[in-house]
């Protein structure tokens, strides 16, 4: 079993990474401090995970709450379902919740957890790569808004992130690959050394390989363990997780959220971003183009949508929370291993790359 822990205090939690971890009854129970159990869940996780989480529950007192799938259900009408449950329940801070799913079951609990009652304990078992591999780390929690994404929400840690690699085998391929374009991130803004295991590994990546899969996971979750530590709240270096996040959300708003994947957005901004430091300068040619290339190796889109203009993408990012002052920032690489959020990007140069 890998184990990684977030440090931040008190508010510290580990996070535990194995194949059939969720068959060892003992990794789930010894993080809950309750005997009342939540477990928050979708449609087409639930037949799958929830039995073998239940099981492990044995002797507790164990609900579920099921929610559709889907990026569009991760909205305000979701979460004043899950709190009607959870009061229809009798539900109290005595009550610990457990994300089982993706990253939209994932920020959805989250955020109930941090508003129920002022704050409710949950744990994280997240199951697609995604998740594993970014949303379920680091206490950003949320819900959408037709205007702009993830923009109603909290920071809320949870008491532990559980990490099954086996839920991987039931993943489809689309959203497998959507979780590599933020596993791809890591190593442009932070490890040249982990993008280039990636790009040595391809073949073991996509046959799933236990191995490759362990470290592959392990290591985003210690960069974003790492990053988290240092600045829990964005409110410096955590910004450069998002390099493709604010062309990539531009993308999920306009396009409808459900469309695009979150990863296969994210993708085409990580490629839009890249353009942009070539253009500036700020990137050789040769490196875009390993970025590019890894990216397709994936199967994930790297342009943009073909009917969205440049002013559809500002209308958009003029929603980011990275705007200040009415100036648009943005996360871009220089380099790989290396990414700085900046406001110095010109007009001249977005019209000429979102053209």
């Amino acid at each position: 079993m890998a184990t990684l822990t977030v440090e931040l205090g008190e508010r510290s939690y580990p996070i535990l990474i194995q194949a059939n971890l969720l068959t060892h009854p003992e990794v789930l129970t010894k993080h809950l401090t309750t005997k009342k159990v939540v477990v928050v869940t979708n449609d087409v996780v639930d037949p799958l995970y929830f039995p073998i989480v239940s099981q492990a529950l044995t002797g507790y007192d164990v609900s579920k709450i099921v929610v559709p799938d889907g990026e569009q259900h991760k909205n305000l009408q979701s979460f004043e379902m899950v709190i009607s449950k959870l009061l229809e329940m009798s539900a109290g801070r005595d009550t610990t919740l457990i994300a089982l799913g993706g990253g939209v079951v994932g920020d959805l609990t989250g955020f109930v957890a941090a508003s129920f009652q002022r704050g409710m304990p949950f744990i994280q078992i997240p199951t697609t790569l995604l998740s594993q591999v970014d949303s379920s780390v680091g206490g950003k929690t949320a819900v959408n808004h037709p205007l702009g994404k993830n923009m109603i929400g909290a920071f809320y840690q949870p008491k532990a992130v559980l990490i099954d690699t086996n839920s991987l085998s039931t993943l489809p391929q689309r959203e497998f690959a959507a979780g590599m374009a933020e596993v791809i991130k890591y190593g442009v803004i932070y490890d040249p050394e982990f993008f280039i295991w990636l790009e040595e590994n391809q073949q073991a990546i996509k046959q799933q390989d236990l191995a490759a899969m362990q470290h592959m996971i392990a290591r985003c979750c210690e960069i974003k363990a790492e990053i988290v530590a240092i600045d829990e709240r964005e409110s410096g270096l955590r910004a450069i997780l998002n390099l493709g996040h604010t062309f990539g959300h531009a993308i999920e708003a306009e396009k409808g959220y459900g469309n695009w994947l979150h990863g296969e957005a994210v993708s085409t901004g990580i490629v839009l971003a890249s353009a942009v430091a070539t253009k500036m300068n700020w990137l050789e040619a040769s490196e875009f183009s390993r970025i590019e290339s890894l990216l397709k190796a994936f199967d994930l889109p790297t342009l943009a949508p073909s009917d969205m203009t440049y002013d559809d993408f500002i209308r958009h990012m003029r929603h980011d929370k990275k705007v200040q002052a009415g100036q648009l920032f943005f996360v871009i690489p220089k380099g790989i291993g290396k990414a700085v959020v900046t406001n110095e990007i010109s007009e001249e140069v977005l019209r000429a790359i979102l053209s």
